[in-house]
């Protein structure tokens, strides 16, 4: 499997999917969710959050998270997103086809599927005194730093200014 892998285990909230549908589509990451999902994928604020930008997106569905692991744990690393961790999530030496791990809004990743995998546990460096970032912002936060370490392979990096003429010399 080429690309970044982003998984979602068990989201609650349907405008954090939509947002983070957004996101894999802008940067051409495959979206795996495994279920129960807290919402149906008809959802309008899902629907509403991905914009039009679903059919960008490849998006795989699970029983568990067994079942994802069971299917690409040979030849892939896993990376899981927990304010648990001891690594910095720009610690990590990102490659292609890597899985970045991300639980549920309310409680994060199971307790026991964090040490299964400690070494592979990594978090966004935060004040102290602050629980955890908004789930969408904390993919956002993750995957992009991977994309830099790709230098953006695939993206676009050169914007293009249109409208008034002042504007453009």
């Amino acid at each position: 499997m080429n690309g970044l892998n982003i998984v979602l285990v068990e989201p609650e909230i349907p405008q954090n999917t939509g947002n983070i549908v957004r996101t894999c589509g802008g940067i051409g990451a495959h979206l795996h969710l495994v279920r129960p999902l807290g919402f149906e994928v008809t959802d309008r604020h899902l629907k509403r959050a991905g914009l039009d930008y679903w059919h960008l997106v490849d998006i795989t569905y699970y029983d568990n998270f067994q079942e994802l692991l069971d299917q690409y744990a040979d030849g892939h690393s896993f990376y899981y997103c927990t304010t648990k961790g001891s690594k910095r999530h720009t610690e990590v030496q990102y490659r292609d086809g890597d899985f970045l791990v991300f639980g549920k809004e309310s409680r994060g990743l199971p307790e026991n599927l964090l040490a299964a995998h400690y070494n592979d546990c990594i978090r966004i460096p935060m004040r102290p005194d602050f629980r955890s970032l908004n789930l969408s912002n904390a993919v956002a936060v993750v995957a992009f730093e991977a994309m830099r370490q790709f230098d953006f392979a695939g993206m676009e990096d050169v914007g293009h200014l249109t409208g008034r003429k002042e504007f453009l010399n």
